[in-house]
């Protein structure tokens, strides 16, 4: 009976999965029904990633030589843009598809385009032939115009389809190359989705920094600005400098070790690179890096061998001189201080993924090495004053280094017990912890400002970078993987999960600082959540806490004060302030872009701020209070690995809601 009973059920298994269930997309569909595959996904970086695909064949066409002026237009509908003055898409039938245009294959089929057959192009940064084809699938409204042979050629398409015939709708005597607008469509991005104009503009000013041989000129309707917000209107970008001029631009107000930047580019068969960089006497430096106009967010081996160029030709100056010292150095003690901007060209340049995050080409690390460590070598060797100062900056990082690992083992509350500290972590000098608090910000940039404006003797900051890991979906290993919370979890010294020891806690108070937007909520939520899963008690001892960084500053005349939130806004121009006379209004992007005596004054000096304790909302001890499951139920449905759960508490909530930041 058994057996017939597993037969039964097997034949019937088999029997519900046939041939009918194997279904082949065609055209575009792959796109519109798997997003991430080709965007990342459907978030605010997938949508600004279909602006970028445009914009980097307008780049290509500039890079080419064939183009030297491009236009950027965000349009109060929503809509963008971009044109160039190049050569244009052709518009002659294909040979392969004779009954479709070439415009049309390219907007249509995936890995179609001109970056395939050497000679088209010498370097591109779409090399996939997916990108516009991806902006198309994903738009409800797409229209291309190209000029050819001085006629001006139009076609509409509408997620993927067209939706007219290539029309030429007559001669064209002053206009040249390709103008693509689109709209992202709704059912792939959500009915509020909109491009944010500064992420744009700040895009497009990178792109013209990368070439000088192109103008990019902007615009973006005066509606979708916000209050606050600095972006310009209209604005023509031009960087006859290249890197130079835009890394000035991207400092201006700073104060460096020696005024001018160490700039250059060269170039060989192989490819050309360029670069600046400057050392900021004050805050977290970066390094921003581009392959051909392309960011690369997560770096790759272009950075690897920039670092090492770096590394060694300040070695070998620091043992020249005779400073034996320095071959201790590493790359992060030459680097870490700097902001550097980054940009290479070569051909067939691969990366990781379709976003094209990282470069991966292993032939790049040498030619990159080869050629910044030459020129800097003869620079490091022609300025012996800046070479110097710059020596005696990183041996400073050097020894800071060295301290930190000397006091690895280092004692908070006796002298018995020792412990290793992360490096990233800018410890307080109480060695009780009574009295001190550490402070948990996202951010390199925003860490920077936090270090300036603590109390060194009370007050430890720990720079976490970008989101860290939902432990509430993550596995046991992947969360000993994951290099921020592991950082965490030494810096407290308290152990977590079954190892947790409350009385080993190195601070009195562990405050997460993160910015006053939806991003710093939901990293507040993701480090709550890792420490009522991994160290309840910490909560339950009132250990934990929130900072309440304003989101606006309202000025008037002298008078100035700080605003938590738009409500709280509009309590304070009402009631603070003369009715009749200006107010002037400023939106704090993030906390790295608040100077630190605001950011003490507002957040983190004890006598000034506010902080709101992270309680359970009852005296809860796990282990004998069964409403404890309730809450572990509750952290389970928002933040576990069942997204329904979290689209049922949605539905259930929805109506309770009566403010949306989005």
């Amino acid at each position: 009976m058994t057996d017939l009973f597993e037969n039964t059920a097997r034949k019937t298994e088999n029997e519900s999965y046939s041939a009918e269930d194997i279904e082949v997309l065609e055209g575009l569909e792959p796109v519109r029904r798997r997003p991430g595959m080709y965007i990342g996904g459907t978030d605010q970086r997938a949508l600004h990633h279909l602006v970028a695909e445009v914009l980097d064949n307008s780049m290509d066409e500039a890079v080419a030589g064939f183009a030297t002026r491009i236009t950027i237009e965000l349009r109060e509908d929503g809509s963008v843009s971009i044109s160039d003055n190049g050569r244009g898409i052709p518009i002659d039938p294909h040979p392969k598809f004779p009954e479709k245009s070439a415009l049309e294959v390219i907007l249509t089929t995936l890995h179609a385009g001109g970056k395939f057959k050497t000679g088209a192009y010498q370097t591109a940064g779409g090399l996939h032939g997916v990108g516009i084809s991806v902006v198309n699938a994903l738009s409800d409204l797409l229209t291309l115009e190209v000029v050819r042979d001085k006629h001006l050629y139009r076609q509409t398409y509408s997620r993927g389809l067209p939706q007219s015939a290539l029309e030429n709708t007559g001669p064209v005597h002053n206009r040249r190359g390709t103008t693509a607008t689109f709209h992202p469509d709704p059912e792939i991005f959500g009915a509020n989705c909109r491009f944010s104009p500064s992420a744009i503009y700040k895009l497009a000013r990178s792109k013209a920094a990368l070439f000088k041989g192109v103008e990019i000129r902007w615009s973006v309707a005066p509606s979708l600005l916000l209050e606050g917000d600095p972006t310009p209107e209209s604005a023509v970008l031009h960087f006859p400098g290249g890197l130079t001029d835009y890394l000035e631009a991207l400092l201006r107000g700073k104060e460096f070790l020696f005024t001018d930047a160490f700039s250059g580019e060269a170039s060989n068969n192989y490819g050309k690179v360029e670069w600046a960089i400057k050392w900021p006497m004050e805050g977290e430096g970066f390094l921003s890096s581009y392959c051909n106009t392309i960011p690369t967010p997560q770096g790759g081996t272009h950075e690897q061998g920039f670092r090492q160029a770096f590394l060694k030709s300040v070695k070998a100056f620091g043992e020249m001189i005779g400073n034996k010292k320095a071959l201790q150095l590493t790359a992060e003690d030459v680097m870490g201080g700097s902001t550097a901007v980054l940009s290479i060209f070569i051909k067939d340049p691969q990366f990781q993924g379709q976003t094209k995050d990282k470069l991966s080409t292993a032939e790049v690390t040498r030619f990159v090495e080869t050629v910044v460590k030459d020129h800097l070598d003869h620079w490091l060797g022609s300025h012996r004053q800046a070479a110097e100062t710059l020596l005696d900056f990183v041996m400073e990082r050097l020894d800071d280094r060295l301290r930190r690992k000397a006091s690895k083992e280092l004692s908070r509350k006796t002298a018995t017990r020792k412990l290793r500290l992360p490096g990233k972590l800018a410890d307080c000098s109480l060695e009780m912890a009574e009295g001190t608090e550490v402070f948990l910000v996202e951010g390199d940039s925003a860490g920077g400002s936090a270090k300036q404006a603590r109390e060194r003797k009370t007050q430890a900051v720990l720079p976490l970078r970008g989101k860290v890991l939902n432990v509430a979906n993550a596995t046991v290993d992947k969360l000993h993987a994951n290099q921020e919370l592991m950082d965490l979890v030494l810096a407290l010294g308290c152990g977590m999960g079954n190892q947790f020891d409350v009385n080993k806690l190195r601070y009195e108070r562990v405050i997460i600082m993160t910015d006053a937007d939806v991003d710093g909520a939901h990293i507040a939520a993701l480090l709550i959540t890792f420490f009522f899963q991994q160290m309840p008690k910490l909560i339950e001892k009132g250990h934990l806490y929130l900072a309440q960084p304003p989101l606006y500053r309202l000025v008037q005349g002298s008078n100035s004060v700080y605003a938590r939130d738009d409500l709280h806004k509009e309590e304070l121009m009402k009631s603070y302030f003369k009715s009749g006379a200006k107010i002037e209004i400023s939106r704090f992007k993030g906390l790295g872009e608040m100077p630190a005596r605001q950011l003490k004054d507002t957040t983190m000096a004890p006598t000034l701020r506010t902080l709101l304790r992270v309680r359970y909302g009852t005296e809860l001890i796990p282990e004998e209070n069964p409403a404890y499951e309730d809450i572990y139920q509750f952290v389970d449905n928002l933040m576990g690995r069942k997204p329904e759960k979290r689209f049922a508490y949605i539905q259930e909530n929805a109506s309770f809601v009566t403010e949306l930041d989005v």
